[in-house]
């Protein structure tokens, strides 16, 4: 048995491997991939129909033990992977597209794994969420992966909300059915004039990538429903301009004149701008002593 590079290992060492499988395209399959999937002593599984599906259009044959490995059985399923690792076997774990643990099982697994001081590696391979912000068009030197938002109207509002002056560039996941009430929240929330792309089937035959304003995009998906495997990309949201003290100070004067408490304009006006309280609060007095 190799280990996870290639080189065989010392007796007793054993890996859990993390791997890649493909978004869309299976000829996207890396040949670390096709050997692991013949070489590791378990293959734990999303789903084991899938991976069993793949392996076939692969070539490949699935050498060791196939078991199954998702949201619903990952806790209970770590102690009985962690033992193979332990006794120097190699655990491949797959998701059904894409890198295991980013919106799939995995995370608790290599967290327990880190957690008993036994190696964890990975075979990289396609990704959804960097594929989709490469053929966005908008910024990637910085960014945020946000998954699914909340399905509840009311929850994903708020989180939308708190995600406003996001200035990274911010991908989601969304089912194809929730994608234009989705488009039309983020509409609401980031302005119907933020830049976006919708990116769907992503390396298949009938990939596409819609880039526009999210108005425009939520008009789109109203039309009708949209299909496939979806990444929603949304940029940043632009700098602020920047006020001087001389233009807070008068707008709390302003407020003030108006008949609100100058304690609570100052509050306001300074959380908005990003300033301090105090030193906005003592321009204020000292501009109105004058």
């Amino acid at each position: 048995m190799s280990d996870p590079d290639g080189r065989r290992p010392n007796a007793g060492t054993g890996a859990l491997v993390l791997a890649a499988t493909p978004i869309g395209n299976s000829e996207d399959a890396s040949p670390r991939l096709r050997r692991l999937l013949a070489e590791a002593d378990v293959v734990a599984a999303e789903d084991t129909r899938r991976t069993r599906d793949l392996a076939a259009r692969l070539g490949v044959h699935i050498g060791g033990r196939l078991v199954s490995h998702h949201e619903h059985n990952e806790q209970s399923r770590a102690d009985e992977l962690l033992e193979v690792v332990a006794g120097g076997g190699t655990v491949l774990m797959v998701s059904d597209a894409g890198m295991p643990s980013v919106s799939d099982p995995g995370f608790r697994l290599v967290n327990a794994a880190v957690a008993a001081g036994l190696p964890v590696t990975v075979a990289p391979g396609p990704s959804a969420v960097l594929t989709a912000l490469a053929l966005s068009g908008l910024p990637t030197d910085r960014f945020t992966f946000e998954g699914f938002p909340p399905r509840k109207p009311g929850e994903r509002a708020r989180a939308l909300a708190a995600l406003a002056d996001e200035r990274r560039t911010m991908v989601f996941f969304e089912a194809p059915h929730r994608v234009a009430e989705v488009l039309a929240a983020m509409a609401e929330a980031f302005g119907a004039d933020r830049p976006a792309a919708v990116c769907r089937e992503l390396t298949k035959t009938y990939e596409e990538v819609r880039r526009d304003v999210l108005g425009a995009l939520a008009a789109w998906a109203a039309e009708g429903q949209v299909r496939g495997e979806v990444v929603v990309v949304v940029g940043g949201a632009p700098a602020r301009a920047v006020a001087t003290t001389a233009e807070l100070v008068a707008e709390v004067l302003a407020r003030s004149d108006a008949g609100e408490r100058l304690k609570d304009a100052v509050s306001d006006v300074a959380a908005a701008a990003g300033v301090g309280r105090r030193d906005l609060y003592a321009a204020a007095l000292a501009a109105r002593s004058r």
